[in-house]
């Protein structure tokens, strides 16, 4: 470990150099009270009008829709199906449970989330890069090139497109890391093609979505699309209501899967109010991303959420974000405008996302705006 440090006694530069090393190192390396941290740095400490709970809003939590994956599959699906209408119009959120995935798979890329930031500060900063199309990335805040004010976060993301090449970079401590991640992102693979299939017979779009190979009907466009991996540890804060673990954003994909343990801390934004997802074990929360939203012609909502912290836990959570390959163009789908319903959103791409995500500091992200016609 390395020698603890005191914020108070050390100049600007240092101080900020500390910061871009992630939250877990400024935890393990301090000389306040024993090691522990007392007191969130400054550049951590939101503006009162950002802060959780600024505006006297309450933490209640929210059970999200249930979408019972295994009903899916069997002959209740044309039910399960509206369901899965309802909460995405509604909520942009479900709970998925009895999705077929094993606890064991589940609990090992949990172990091996959490492990991996408890490896040596040295051997995480083998990942430290600024491309954001590096198959692998160690990193901390939101985006710590642009934030003024950093997130109580720290990150590894790994691009897992195609993974049978992206994988081999893939961090090799813990020994296990690699296998287990390949696995978990095998599987979330499939879930996600699954759920699509799902999500396109309910917008009415599945027959035209689908083409054929070899005599076959498949989703392939969807099948070679893009898959990110995020791996979030957030450190338990000694000052939580002054900071959050992620602000307020939506995501930029089609779908993403979302595994947490079982520390609460994401909430979402649900009719003016921000409300705690309560966990439930082996299950994943799904949220609508930006390009189902603009896909869908404004049917299906991309919602706001959040992360808090808390002074008792540190959370693991491990976001899989899936949409259509990198250079394709989303647009709203030909079928679902027409007279009452116009063209709502300009076409998109990835590119333009990046664009538009290099050019704005994370208080003021919101691309889908950017994009909106009307």
């Amino acid at each position: 470990m390395a020698p603890g440090f005191n914020l108070e006694r050390e100049d600007d530069q240092q101080i900020e150099s500390r910061y871009h090393k992630g939250v877990k190192y400024l935890c393990d390396n301090n000389d306040n009270n024993n090691g522990m941290m007392t007191r969130v740095p400054r550049k951590y400490i939101l503006p009162v009008s950002d802060r959780p709970n600024s505006r006297g809003e309450d933490r209640a939590n929210l059970n999200l829709p249930v979408i019972d994956f295994a009903e899916l599959q069997g002959p209740n699906r044309s039910q399960v199906i509206k369901s899965l209408a309802k909460a995405c119009e509604e909520y942009g959120f479900f709970q998925l449970v009895n999705h077929g995935i094993s606890t064991d798979i589940i609990q090992n890329m949990i172990d091996a989330g959490r492990r991996f930031f408890e490896l040596p500060y040295d051997e995480r900063a083998k990942y430290l890069s600024s491309d954001i199309f590096s198959p692998v990335r160690f990193g901390t805040s939101f985006n710590q090139s642009k934030d003024k004010v950093f997130c109580w976060r720290d990150f590894l993301k790994l691009s897992c497109t195609p993974i049978s090449n992206a994988h081999s970079v893939w961090p090799s401590s813990p020994v296990d890391f690699r296998k287990v991640a390949v696995n978990y992102s095998s599987e979330t693979k499939f879930l996600y093609l699954m759920l699509m299939e799902a999500i396109l017979e309910s917008l009415g779009l599945l027959e035209e979505a689908m083409e054929k190979e070899n005599g076959n009907k498949s989703l392939k466009e969807f099948e070679d699309g893009s898959q990110l991996m995020v791996v979030n540890c957030y450190p338990s804060c000694p000052e939580p209501d002054l900071t959050l673990g992620m602000p307020a954003h939506s995501d930029y994909g089609l779908l993403t899967l979302l595994l947490q343990d079982e520390v609460k801390g994401l909430q979402i934004q649900h009719q003016g109010r921000w409300l705690t997802v309560e966990p439930i074990p082996n299950s994943f929360v799904v949220n609508v991303g930006d390009h189902l939203e603009i896909f869908s012609n404004g049917k299906y909502k991309s919602v706001l959420h959040r992360v808090l912290v808390n002074s008792s836990s540190s959370r693991i959570s491990i976001a899989s974000l899936h949409s259509l390959p990198f250079n394709r163009m989303i647009q709203p789908s030909p079928k679902l405008i027409d007279e009452a319903n116009p063209r709502r959103y300009k076409d998109t791409d990835f590119a333009t996302f990046l664009d538009y995500l290099s050019s704005r500091d994370s208080k003021n992200k919101n691309f889908l705006e950017s994009r909106k016609l009307m």
